[in-house]
């Protein structure tokens, strides 16, 4: 079994920023493994997919950004989720536009997100790809940067990054070796 978290805010409010990068991609995972997000437990929204005999959560937790090891933590818990068979999707800052980078493990770095998730789990060793949001002609606070809409000309730049995401990710969940995953997809 395997759970992919896509990491963002519930509030319509947000959903075309920066920070929801990862609400938007496992849209993208859903998609392609024929799921829909109608189900609310472990305080997220899921949706479930079948591939290769296996179960798929893809999730997007309920908790704010902040909050999101939270959920993550509850849903690995209620579907005894490994490590080794979570995935997280989730902006980073730290990254060019449009850049997605795929990595077997790693730390927080400036993602609060991810330092929730770490912090709840006590995992750090879990798969995790990272939609590049910084942009370097926008010079202000990074909490106000995350949380501003993505500007309408950047658009399909970051739909297809989401979507590239989304693809990697749902051959992650498919059982494709993460390092197989990177190769492919870095």
């Amino acid at each position: 079994m395997y759970l992919i978290v896509g990491l963002g805010n519930p509030d319509k409010q947000y959903e075309k920023t920066f920070h929801n990068m990862g609400y938007i991609a496992v849209g993208d995972v859903a998609e392609i493994l024929g799921a829909k997000f109608k189900k609310k437990e472990c305080e997220a929204m899921i949706a479930e997919a079948y591939a290769g005999g296996e179960k798929i959560i893809i999730a997007r937790p309920l908790t704010y950004m902040n909050n999101s090891g939270r959920a993550v933590k509850q849903l690995m818990s209620k579907y005894k989720i490994t490590q080794e068979n979570l995935l997280v999707i989730y902006d980073d800052y730290d990254l060019p536009k449009g850049k997605v980078r795929i990595r077997a493990n790693g730390s927080a770095g400036t993602h609060n997100g991810m330092r929730s998730i770490i912090g709840e789990t006590g995992l750090k060793d879990f798969a995790r790809i990272r939609i590049g949001i910084r942009d370097e002609e926008v010079n202000i606070p990074i909490i106000n940067y995350v949380l501003a809409e993505v500007k309408k000309e950047d658009y399909e730049l970051f739909a297809s990054a989401c979507h590239k995401a989304g693809e990697a990710a749902a051959e992650f969940a498919k059982g494709l070796d993460i390092e197989k995953v990177m190769c492919k997809y870095n």
